[in-house]
């Protein structure tokens, strides 16, 4: 297991030990628990995921956001109920009290079929995705990446699982049939004489299970450590940054962290970054796992099932 120079303070997991016999395994769970225990987020290095497949989804995103303003609005996702397309420029502020973050979006998630029982009743962010016209290598290179992430997405929970001292396939109902969001983000440059407090990306949380970022070589992502410092977790070629989100805080009884993070482009280029969110099974009910209560340290939060938790977390963003 290799770490990061001690100032960068996130440590890099080797996902070929999920693959091992049960020692190696374990010694995973236990990085993972440190690591969860402490900021909340570490690297993923042997993770599988095809360089050639990522730099397919880059070099998409990248047109994509080439597109005259026009087009792109024209796919707007306030245009749907589904949470899916194009999110403008400066559309969504993080951080309570700065300006608006100065990035644009597109988001993409399971492609289900307006005639879907879960789509006819108006679950949340079930729905079709909305496809560039005319672009059908965005097309193939979203659903290719999205089917193998989601693959990634269990073996980390298997690992998670571990961590928790909870048996391997505790989180396969979970898993089930899992709630995700592909989404694909565009900084430019930090202005000259920004705003006070402008960001490429305010300080949150985030608000599910996992997030498997693919990050750019621009850098910017910065995480907050136990001091309440800003530390950069700088791109390293061959991996992805994760983080556990608000979800797994909760239903860990806040044994592991849900860190604050933020991105800031001061590199005068523009940058790209991937995020995966991984939120599981709709319906599934989060409540104190059983290995995060005892009679000293009793359940702190009631129930919920994903989708309520999921509803609530954007009730509170966008109110």
């Amino acid at each position: 297991m290799s770490h990061l120079p001690a100032d960068a303070g996130l440590p890099i997991l080797d996902m070929r030990l999920l693959h091992g016999p049960a020692e190696a395994k374990a010694r995973f769970g236990r990085a993972l628990r440190e690591a969860c225990v402490g900021t909340g987020f570490f690297y993923i290095a042997h993770h599988g995921v095809p360089a050639a497949l990522i730099g397919r989804v880059l070099s998409e995103a990248q047109s994509c956001f080439a597109l005259p303003e026009a087009e792109k609005l024209a796919l707007d996702l306030k245009r749907n109920r589904h949470n899916r397309g194009y999110e403008a420029m400066r559309a969504q502020t993080l951080e309570a009290g700065t300006p608006p973050d100065l990035k644009e979006g597109y988001y993409l998630g399971q492609d289900l079929p307006l005639d879907d029982p879960r789509v006819r009743a108006g679950a949340f962010n079930h729905g079709p995705n909305v496809w560039p016209p005319g672009r059908a290598g965005f097309r193939a290179a979203m659903e290719e990446y999205s089917a193998v992430m989601v693959e990634l997405s269990v073996l980390l929970m298997h690992g998670l699982a571990l961590s928790l001292d909870l048996d391997w396939d505790y989180f396969d109902r979970f898993c089930t049939d899992p709630l995700y969001i592909l989404r694909l983000l565009h900084y430019p440059p930090q202005p000259a004489n920004p705003q006070p407090g402008e960001k490429g990306c305010g300080a949150h949380t985030d608000w599910g299970t996992l997030t498997l970022l693919y990050q750019d070589p621009v850098g910017g992502l910065q995480v907050q450590d136990v001091a309440g410092r800003w530390l950069d977790a700088p791109p390293v070629p061959g991996t992805f940054v994760v983080n556990i989100g608000d979800m797994v805080a909760r239903w860990t009884n806040d044994l592991y962290t849900s860190n604050m993070h933020r991105v800031v482009n001061l590199s005068g280029r523009d940058r790209y970054s991937i995020p995966f969110f991984f939120e599981g099974h709709a319906d599934h009910s989060i409540a104190c796992l059983p290995t995060c209560q005892d009679a000293a340290n009793p359940p702190r939060y009631a129930p919920v099932s994903v989708t309520e938790h999921l509803l609530e977390m954007y009730r509170r963003t966008y109110a």
